[in-house]
């Protein structure tokens, strides 16, 4: 039974959200505010950018969109949801230049300041998953201030070399620091010994909808020879494409189909008649997908950045009922749920194994019903409560 300080963290609350930008796919940020909604009020800033733009037609496209989005709402706050207003902020896209950093601290914080007065916030939590807005995030009036870590940022490709300067500011300056997996735990506990492990959820209604017998499976996906051993998410440099190469090679006759944005050079995967890039597809149609796949893969590489994250894709795997055969990120071994594969043949060993009860299976759905992201937000609030600020 919680008491009643348990019960009254995070209840009628202003939150001050610095994540990613609403308009893309639901992670886990977007899942947890979504129900802290329910009790409290959400300002969500969308992402201020851990690098500098880089001369690519992508990045040009990125910085092109996030500047339509902050010229159409001009620094006002648009409701989005319950409870929810999102912030397209204008910044300097050049943010790591002293001038443009000069600039972007005092234009950014006018504009929060104004969106948090239009709002009538006072004393908010600030919430900030980034440690890129850690120079605002740590200047603004507040209640409290959670640092909200789920990756190794400094790990990513093209982190600029401050990064590591920035986290340490901010998760020093923390209340409170969340982690998502067990070895972040152990590193952020270097900075800040106020911190508390909780796992990623899933939308487990969302994703057992794969179990459905009336749910269609989508065309592009359905047409492709079985087995079918498919993925979804970011299609990044992460990714062990040498594995996924020897996979499809192990199954000549099967299909290896990959759903995401492309990051990322496959060449050499894309030039293999099994190997499928179906593209980014809407978060709605996954559960579709999932019911066509016969094994879902994990095949991510093994270096800082992945033994340190907590996929969040694994538990919607499962959730979907789906057998999930993976490298060895520490997490994924932990959850106890998958075949884990700690070199290609072991991979592919696994592979075939699951493929003797492949697909779509309610006990295997059953299995992570009880990790919903209602279970994480009780894990926060309990955080919170027992944090000397709260």
């Amino acid at each position: 039974m919680r008491n009643e300080r348990e019960a009254r963290a995070l209840t009628g609350c202003d939150i001050v959200c610095f994540s990613n930008d609403w308009a893309g796919d639901p992670l886990s940020k977007m899942h947890l505010m979504r129900l802290l909604a329910r009790d409290n009020r959400v300002l969500w800033i969308d992402s201020l950018g851990n690098r500098a733009p880089r001369a690519t037609i992508q990045d040009a496209r990125r910085v092109g969109q996030k500047l339509s989005a902050a010229l159409r709402t001009l620094g006002r706050p648009r409701q989005v949801d319950a409870n929810i207003h999102v912030l397209s902020p204008l910044v300097l896209p050049a943010w790591q230049s002293p001038i443009a950093a000069t600039i972007n601290r005092r234009w950014l914080g006018l504009q929060i300041e104004r969106a948090m007065s239009r709002l009538g916030f006072a004393d908010p939590v600030v919430w900030c998953f980034l440690p890129s807005a850690a120079w605002v995030a740590t200047s603004l009036r507040r209640r409290l201030l959670v640092y909200h870590c789920v990756d190794e940022f400094s790990e990513f490709t093209g982190a600029p070399p401050n990064l590591l300067e920035q986290e340490a500011a901010l998760a020093r300056a923390s209340d409170l620091v969340i982690v998502s997996s067990e070895r972040l735990l152990r590193r952020k506990q270097a900075l800040n010994p106020r911190v508390a492990l909780v796992r990623h959820g899933v939308d487990h209604a969302h994703f057992a909808q794969a179990l459905l017998p009336t749910l269609d499976i989508p065309a592009d996906l359905a047409r492709l020879p079985r087995p079918r051993l498919g993925f979804f998410g970011l299609l990044e440099d992460w990714i062990d494409a040498p594995l996924l190469e020897a996979v499809a090679r192990a199954f000549p006759s099967g299909s290896l189909a990959l759903i995401g944005r492309e990051k990322a050079d496959f060449a050499r995967l894309k030039a293999m008649p099994n190997v499928h890039f179906l593209g980014a597809r809407p978060y709605a149609s996954l559960p579709a997908y999932c019911r066509g796949f016969d094994v879902a893969l994990m095949p991510f590489r093994l270096n800082e950045l992945t033994l340190n994250s907590n996929p969040l894709k694994v538990r919607e795997y499962l959730a979907a009922g789906l057998p999930v055969v993976s490298t060895a990120i520490p997490e994924i071994e932990s959850l106890g749920l998958c075949a884990i594969g700690r070199d290609p043949a072991e991979f592919i060993a696994a592979i075939q194994r699951a493929l003797v009860d492949p697909g779509p299976s309610p006990a295997r759905s059953e299995s992570v019903r009880d990790q919903g992201w209602e279970r994480r937000v009780e894990e926060i609030r309990l955080a919170v409560a027992r944090c000397d600020r709260a």
